[in-house]
């Protein structure tokens, strides 16, 4: 019987790998396009599209504009190989069903104030997966293609026990929409990438029904970035989402340290949390070795607040508060259930959903002042 076990969970194992290695496989076919044609690179484009491919454009004269792919790909060896040109594009959802998949993406171009939305057929042909069809639409967009990145864990429990915990779903719906309304692109960033779990989920709140339903959010919340993803260059801000899986896989991991301190220090950005995302920025310390926070006024999830009789409690790897104090920072909260954030230059961060809309305001406040 152990036996039997063993093998069928080798077996999901495997196809589970499998499933993963696929998923990228399709991503990067789909990443060459974007690549090709965000930094005029003909050859990346032929690489991510079958010979015989068409894409099914509009067109102002005729009902459908077809265009082979040989044509598409003179269309980018008119600027200068290698030099970006102005697209901004990302990949924002894709299936597989065996040898097919469906892939949609996003081209932003600010400059022209357009926004694109393609839409991919793929297919495997001799063991690799080739673009065989492209259709297009485009509308006007006021979206300004800033990078905003939020950091999530992949804490499913409480450390060792087994009591459940996640990132906070109102938290990442309230500052995401506020983000994306003001035109912002929004990342995902946790330490293993992949899915990640979710807590405090309330369907009978608008907002929060309405991002349950998106298969587009939900497909970024399935598939969030590892940290080897992320280019820090790209990121005018960093955002530490809080729930009870803050508090673990986070704090600690050096790759998610470098990736907030290069937006802070090098990029001049905005380092943010809420709640028990602060947890994040407690280790962080600058490039003369000081914490971060000293000095600094910081806020979060108080430990007054915290049911310290309760079982989850006792599986606290440290306490937000306590550890914000002995650093040097000075806590500052409110009584609950109230938005509180506070800004200290460019460190912002807020004490609980209530206030994640107000600290994405207040950062989308300092990076247009800069700007």
């Amino acid at each position: 019987m152990k036996k039997l076990f063993f093998t069928l969970l080798l077996t999901l194992q495997s196809v589970i790998l499998l499933a993963q290695s696929e998923t990228e496989a399709v991503a990067a076919c789909i990443q060459n396009y974007i690549d090709g044609t965000s930094y005029n690179k003909p050859g990346e484009i032929s690489k991510a599209f079958y010979s015989e491919a068409n894409l099914f454009l509009s067109h102002k004269e005729k009902p459908l504009w077809i265009v082979p792919i040989s044509e598409y790909t003179k269309w980018f060896q008119k600027g200068q190989e290698g030099k970006f040109n102005g697209r901004l594009g990302r990949i924002l959802s894709l299936s597989i069903f065996n040898d097919i998949a469906l892939a949609k993406a996003e081209i932003l171009i600010p400059e022209k104030k357009q926004e694109f939305i393609d839409m991919f057929l793929v297919k495997k042909i001799q063991g690799e997966w080739k673009i065989i069809s492209k259709t297009a639409s485009m509308i006007s967009s006021d979206k300004v293609g800033k990078r905003i990145l939020f950091i999530v864990s992949n804490a499913h429990y409480y450390g060792n026990s087994k009591i459940a915990t996640g990132n906070s779903f109102a938290e990442i719906v309230n500052a995401y929409d506020t983000f994306t309304k003001s035109g912002y692109i929004v990342d995902f960033v946790s330490p293993e990438g992949g899915s990640i779990p979710l807590a405090y989920i309330n369907t009978s709140d608008s907002l929060q029904k309405q991002y349950l339903y998106n298969p587009d959010f939900m497909y970024a919340i399935a598939h969030t970035l590892q940290p080897r993803d992320i280019k820090p260059e790209l990121y005018k801000a960093v955002h530490y989402i809080g729930g009870g899986s803050a508090m673990y896989g986070v704090p600690e991991n050096e790759a998610i340290q470098k990736i907030a301190l290069a937006v802070y220090q090098d990029n001049k950005g905005i380092l943010s949390s809420v709640c028990h995302g602060t947890a994040g920025i407690v280790h962080l310390k600058t490039k003369d070795g000081k914490y971060v926070v000293a000095g600094r006024k910081i806020s979060g999830y108080p430990d007054s607040f915290e049911k310290q009789d309760g079982d989850y409690f006792k599986h606290f790897p440290f306490l937000i508060q306590k550890t914000i104090e002995e650093r040097g920072g000075t806590f500052k909260f409110s009584p609950r259930n109230i938005s509180h954030v506070e800004v200290d230059d460019r460190i912002i961060t807020g004490q609980n959903f209530q206030s994640s809309s107000d600290v994405a305001l207040k950062i989308i406040e300092q990076i247009e002042k800069v700007e």
